[in-house]
């Protein structure tokens, strides 16, 4: 299993990087575009609509990206950088400049927050009550925006990005060692057995200690734009940059959950198995589905 995970590991990092260094917005598009309609095809096949109806669910996640893609001008086949309206913050940094508007991303702020406790709530006993319909459209709506989340914060630039990709692994290496050494209290025993409350917090602390080497490597660094640790920093201050990183550990939790969630009670261990050793894309982008916009909602704070 372990060898299995390191060679789609190395294959998947193959195919990533080159996207991710193309001055091109089209190659990163164009592949996060097929792994978030794989993920709504998962999304079908595990709410009760397998099949046909599996493949409808993924074209349409496809075609309402490139739709929303569209609409906002987001960079697909130009230059990343195409379309950012600059914004400088009063140290004299460049800060992050929406594509989109910020509505879209306060908006899917406020479906995770209050979705996402009603879902961890009343979802074990109730999700499966929730009409296929509206719990796929739910899907599509989830998988478009956590796509435009995605290639916005690309056109914010590389590190910025892999600040926001490494916070989300870094709460999970985190979570996954503080509970093994320290977790007694369990987190949602009925949903994820493995996870603890100590898993949380040790997550969150890796979260931190993350930001703070981050911050030394923007300002020693010749990075190609500063991460999400320095725009919190410069827009909120160190008080608000804490608050703001232990809010989206605390997401990443749940929608690693929610995902859970929807497994458990469609019998599944895995969302698919179209990722070797690593079960589907569902299972390694969960966590990333609530992080990606909610991010740039906090971006918008940033402004002034």
């Amino acid at each position: 299993m372990l060898k299995q995970r390191v060679i789609t590991g190395l294959i998947l990092l193959a195919i990533l990087l080159p996207t991710l260094l193309a001055e091109a917005a089209w190659p990163f598009a164009l592949l996060t575009l097929v792994f978030i309609s794989a993920a709504g095809w998962e999304w079908s096949r595990l709410n009760e609509a397998p099949g046909a109806r599996a493949w409808l669910l993924g074209a349409a996640v496809a075609g309402a990206c490139v739709y929303v893609a569209h609409a906002f001008h987001l960079p697909l086949w130009g230059n990343v950088a195409q379309g950012v309206t600059p914004h400088v913050h009063a140290a004299g940094h460049a800060l992050v400049g929406f594509i989109a508007p910020a509505e879209v991303w306060l908006g899917s702020t406020l479906l995770w927050v209050v979705g996402g406790a009603l879902a961890l709530r009343w979802g074990p006993t109730h999700w499966l009550q929730v009409p296929q319909g509206v719990r796929r459209l739910l899907g599509l709506a989830l998988l478009v925006l956590a796509w435009m989340a995605l290639v916005e914060s690309r056109a914010q630039g590389l590190n910025y990005l892999l600040s926001v990709f490494c916070l989300v692994w870094g709460a999970d290496i985190g979570a996954y060692f503080g509970g093994r050494a320290f977790g007694k209290h369990k987190l949602a025993p009925s949903i994820s057995p493995g996870k603890s409350w100590e898993g949380v917090a040790a997550g969150m602390v890796a979260v931190l200690l993350l930001s703070a080497g981050w911050l030394v490597v923007d300002q020693q660094w010749a990075v190609d734009s500063p991460s999400l640790y320095s725009r919190l920093q410069w827009g909120l201050g160190v008080p608000g940059m804490v608050l703001a990183l232990l809010a989206l550990a605390g997401l990443s939790v749940v929608g690693d959950l929610f995902e859970s969630l929807i497994k458990r009670q469609a019998g599944a261990k895995d969302s698919s198995q179209l990722l070797p050793g690593h079960g589907g894309v569902l299972d390694r982008i969960d966590a990333l589905l609530p992080v990606l916009p909610v991010s740039l909602a906090l971006m918008t704070l940033c402004h002034g």
